[in-house]
């Protein structure tokens, strides 16, 4: 009988929550004496879970694919056992067990100890905020809650992972701790709505007592926020990014329209004029801040004048970065239920394109005018003879990079240097190390 302990691969779809999550399951299963790896296709693998996506259509279609290539593996006995957890699983269980009998279990979210439990495993209360990094080792994104109250008309989120539900501050800087002893100098906070942290455990925002708390982690360098909800923006944290310099001066606000007649449409808490009032009191707080957006392209009802609109605002803004997704009808939101699906497909794609086009604009005079500048920069990685890095005012996965020339240094992943920008591109910076 052979002593090699069995291989267990998480396959990870979809947003840095399911990465969290999944790296938690990780360590549980390796405590339990599984050999672990993650994101691994090369079907060598007793047991495969797949943690799976089902936000958008794209991203459902994705996972079904995945699902049935393991699938296929498993009919050719490439991998032995086959489970499937996360959102898609969440809501469509019964009809994958119908369509896909194959797998031989699923399971949803916010429950670990089912899956362990699923596989003849005890949930490990010990290990609670334990994880196995699934990525370079210098960053790790950290989740503060669950689940959402906002009612946006196109958005299924509350319907999978349920109502906000906050982490104490203790049990977050715990995890952190654990984090910064892994090597973590960089923590990328993450919620569906950074804004309403704290409300519901104590009954106000709590947002900057817990990035305070978290940055007197010695070993923390830099904390960044992603997904900083329009309403009730708590305009603190701001006070707190110009204050204390492990803050990245960087904030993520989905603000997904600008015409007040789409916005209503979408349900969302804010308005057009709110949205630039708010904008502008956070440029004039922390001139230097990059802001990213996120924008919707054809929603229901949006008419060639709000599409305008849009335009005119990104080119009046001219926001740092931006990404723009085409709508689609998701079953059982709000959206699906009572609107027509209006607005041609083509017709999205060719507004998203021309949004893109507009921000590529934008982007190169924005990366032109930083030449000459000097950057503090985290190397995430090198390749070729380039080492590639990010400044305080990018994420990574999602922003630009910052390409700088090997030639003898010996940075390396996770190290902090200046660099002299030198030349842009629409997308990216060059640079080199200078000798500060």
């Amino acid at each position: 009988m052979s002593d090699v302990p069995p291989c267990l691969n998480i396959i990870t779809l979809g947003c840095s929550k399911n990465t969290v999550d999944s790296e938690k399951l990780l360590s549980q299963f390796s405590a339990a004496g599984y050999r672990v790896v993650y994101n691994d296709y090369s079907y060598d693998s007793d047991i495969v879970i797949i943690n799976t996506c089902g936000f958008i259509n794209d991203a459902k279609e994705e996972s079904i694919d995945t699902i049935l290539q393991f699938v296929e593996a498993r009919r050719k006995s490439k991998i032995g056992k086959l489970y499937v957890m996360g959102c898609l699983s969440e809501r469509y269980a019964d009809m994958l067990r119908a369509e896909i009998p194959e797998v031989d279990d699923y399971f949803g979210v916010n429950d670990p100890a089912e899956v362990l439990k699923g596989l003849g495993k005890e949930y490990n209360t010990e290990l609670i905020n334990e994880r196995i990094l699934s990525g370079p080792s210098h960053y790790a994104y950290l989740k503060i809650s669950e689940g959402c109250n906002r009612t946006c008309a196109f958005c299924a989120i509350p319907m999978i992972r349920g109502r906000y539900t906050s982490r104490s501050i203790e049990d977050i800087f715990n995890e952190a701790r654990i984090l910064a002893g892994k090597g973590v100098k960089e923590l990328i906070l993450i919620a569906q709505d950074l804004s309403y942290y704290g409300i519901d455990l104590y009954g106000e925002q709590k947002l900057r007592h817990l990035v305070e708390r978290l940055s007197e982690i010695e070993e923390i360098k830099w904390i960044r926020l992603h997904y900083l909800y329009p309403a009730n923006f708590p305009l603190d944290i701001i006070d707190v990014m110009n204050s204390n310099p492990k803050v990245c001066k960087y904030v993520d606000m989905p603000v997904q329209h600008i015409s007040d007649k789409v916005l209503t449409k979408m349900r969302r808490s804010h308005g057009g004029q709110q949205t630039r009032s708010l904008l502008n009191k956070i440029k004039q707080m922390i001139p230097d801040a990059a802001i990213r957006t996120t924008l919707i392209s054809g929603h229901p009802g949006e008419t060639e004048e709000d599409f305008k609109e849009l335009k005119e605002f990104i080119l009046e803004y001219g926001f740092d970065r931006l990404g723009v997704f085409t709508y689609s009808h998701e079953e059982d939101t709000y959206g699906a239920l009572n609107y027509e699906d209006s607005v041609p497909d083509d017709i999205k794609l060719s507004r998203m394109e021309e949004l893109m086009s507009l921000q590529q604009d934008i982007s190169l005079l924005k990366n032109t005018r930083a030449i000459g500048k000097e950057l503090k920069v985290i190397i995430d990685r090198e390749e070729g003879l380039f080492l590639y890095g990010r400044s305080e005012f990018d994420s990574p996965e999602v922003d630009q990079e910052i390409m700088i020339p090997k030639n003898n240094s010996s940075l390396k992943p996770g190290d902090f240097t200046f660099v002299k920008i030198t030349s842009a591109s629409e997308f990216d910076l060059l640079g080199e190390i200078s000798g500060r």
